[in-house]
């Protein structure tokens, strides 16, 4: 970086150290001109007043812009570029992020002009420095936004050979009482070997006429090819995932038979041991010594011979437990028919629950009660874009197909 924008950080950090927290949105607004400033410099392959061979046409200028953000409404100056052929510059750092903070501020402003907690949405508009906002501003951005994130949910899919279902649930405003409402989402694998969000659905429970809907609906939009499918067992899931993609491997989510096995633990001393048992194993014969767990054996062989074991362990003292585990655990075994390098990424849906249903949880929070099926269903949509938009983006192979050594 050079001194003048060493000189321009300079004077942004010089800003925050002088007047703290309280001016966090004119320091936002500082360090993102700067931000947007380096954009155009790449983009025109010079710096500003930089004659160079490989210079794309010259800087123009600013115009003034006001952005809504977690830090308040801003007003920026965005850089102008002319005198160039092609696309015309817009600062990639406008978009980023906007879909989510739009839809956040839609269901909040939703929430006010409805006079659903009132004095909860103007705490929430005030921390997005929203002074008011008319039905007519509401609904005009939400036409804007709905058409966008319309498109992505209802965009063509392809083959996806690896499948992970989830959903979560959110609290909604429904006949006027407030519900719990599933947010039903799946992930896949393709052959460019990177993940992606392939969609999401609202409905009132993960009943199978919800899941089997959602799940006709990737189908209807060109999802082909799945081998493999990892979820957990929820009755709706599995009888929609049966009719729809039975021809799929399905692998049980070992986290959730983890914790299905403590619940079927007849005393607090089998439940504190069981989680343990599963994951650390030691069988005892010597052929299967070296596997030191049930979940990471090497083989398939190996994995059924660490449950006969640990089955044969709990026979006497938890009859019912035992034969909970003989029936249930070999549900989460069939990621041992995968390649090995693959297993790490489908033997739970961990993977859903940390990119997508944490991150989730994190930007529902402000909301609490989405006031409509509709306002959830954009918030969680603009998220995911944002999820979808990164992991398409990553230049670092997900799975790599060329690992097919089982």
């Amino acid at each position: 970086m050079d001194r003048r924008k060493d000189t321009a950080v300079e004077a942004v950090l010089e800003q925050l150290i002088e007047h703290g927290p309280g001016e966090i949105a004119s320091v936002f607004a500082r360090a993102f001109e700067l931000a947007m400033q380096i954009e155009r410099e790449r983009f025109l392959g010079a710096g500003l007043y930089e004659r160079t061979p490989g210079r794309q046409g010259y800087a123009n200028g600013y115009k003034p812009k006001r952005i809504d953000t977690p830090a308040g409404t801003v007003s920026v100056q965005v850089p102008k570029t002319a005198g160039h052929d092609g696309e015309p510059f817009y600062p990639r750092s406008l978009e980023r992020g906007r879909r989510s903070v739009r839809a956040v501020m839609l269901a909040v402003a939703e929430m006010y002009i409805k006079g659903v907690s009132t004095r909860q949405a103007e705490a929430v508009m005030r921390e997005f420095g929203i002074e008011s906002l008319s039905s007519s501003q509401v609904s005009r951005a939400a036409k804007l936004l709905d058409e966008e994130l319309d498109a992505w949910r209802t965009r063509q899919l392809g083959e996806v050979k690896y499948l992970i279902l989830d959903a979560r649930y959110e609290k909604m405003r429904h006949g006027g009482v407030v519900r719990d409402a599933a947010v039903l989402s799946a992930i896949g694998i393709g052959p460019d070997e990177r993940r992606r969000v392939l969609g999401v659905s609202v409905a009132l429970s993960e009943a199978e006429v919800h899941w089997r809907g959602f799940l006709d609906s990737l189908v209807a939009r060109g999802l082909r090819g799945v081998e493999f499918i990892t979820s957990d067992d929820h009755a709706g899931l599995r009888a929609a995932r049966r009719a729809v993609l039975g021809g799929a491997t399905w692998q049980r989510c070992q986290f959730h038979l983890a914790q299905n096995a403590i619940h079927h633990a007849p005393n607090a001393e089998i439940r504190k041991r069981i989680g343990a048992e599963l994951r650390i194993r030691h069988c005892l014969s010597d052929q299967w010594r070296s596997n030191g767990s049930l979940w990471n054996a090497g083989t398939l062989a190996k994995a059924e011979a660490a449950l006969a074991e640990l089955v044969a362990s709990h026979r006497d003292s938890a009859l019912r437990l035992a034969k909970w585990l003989e029936e249930n655990v070999p549900e989460g075994l069939a990621v041992f028919t995968l390649p090995e390098p693959h297993r790490r990424r489908l033997r739970t849906s961990n993977p859903m629950e940390r990119a997508v249903q944490q991150e989730l949880k994190r930007r529902t929070t402000k909301v609490r009660v989405f006031p409509s099926e509709d306002s959830l269903l954009r918030l969680v949509s603009a998220i995911l874009v944002e999820i979808d938009e990164k992991w398409a983006s990553d230049t670092k192979a997900y799975i790599k197909w060329e690992c097919q050594d089982a």
